[in-house]
């Protein structure tokens, strides 16, 4: 199976490889425009951001490929609970059917939050404070504020597996 994501960040090509091994895919890197902020701010924007690198990876891609895979990271808060999240969001399509899923929400320190409430962009907020450089193309916040028990690629891998799994299986419709 070929796979085009939309993307150039190898976190990201990595995560889809890890989440499809079994699969053994061949994975494209497609640099795409999400089409949303360079920091999204609520789900509703990660998902359209995942949905549109997603189509616009597999339209783009020079070579034909069976699907394409959109991953985007962004910032939200949840009804009813304190605090601003982390969250992560996969879109796959086939080119006819869509597919979404999300991966772990992790709550931001509130330091990171306030800082985040005033415009910035989660990278380099955590990369000045830590006093890091290229912390998303690494562990990522994931990695940091779980002392390492999961990191992007982890979790980015979660939420492509979740994508994935309806075209695998016979329980969805177009299966």
């Amino acid at each position: 199976m070929k796979f085009a994501v939309g993307s150039s960040n190898p976190v990201k090509v990595d995560a889809v490889e890890r989440a499809l091994a079994r699969y053994d895919p061949t994975v494209i890197a497609v640099p795409v425009d999400s089409g949303v902020a360079e920091q999204p701010r609520s789900i509703a924007e990660t998902v359209d951001g995942a949905v549109t690198r997603a189509r616009r990876a597999l339209e783009s891609v020079e070579t034909t490929c069976d699907y394409g895979v959109g991953l985007e990271g962004g910032v939200a808060r949840y009804e009813d609970v304190p605090g601003r999240y982390l969250i992560m969001w996969a879109a796959i399509t086939d080119g006819d059917r869509l597919e979404r899923a999300s991966g772990p929400s992790l709550r931001l320190p509130d330091e990171i939050a306030v800082r985040l409430e005033e415009g910035a962009e989660l990278g380099p907020v955590i990369d000045d404070a830590l006093g890091t450089d290229g912390v998303a193309r690494g562990d990522g916040a994931a990695g940091v504020f779980t002392d390492g028990l999961t990191d992007r690629t982890t979790a980015l891998s979660q939420a492509v597996a979740c994508a994935f799994g309806p075209f695998r299986t016979p329980h969805y419709d177009g299966s």
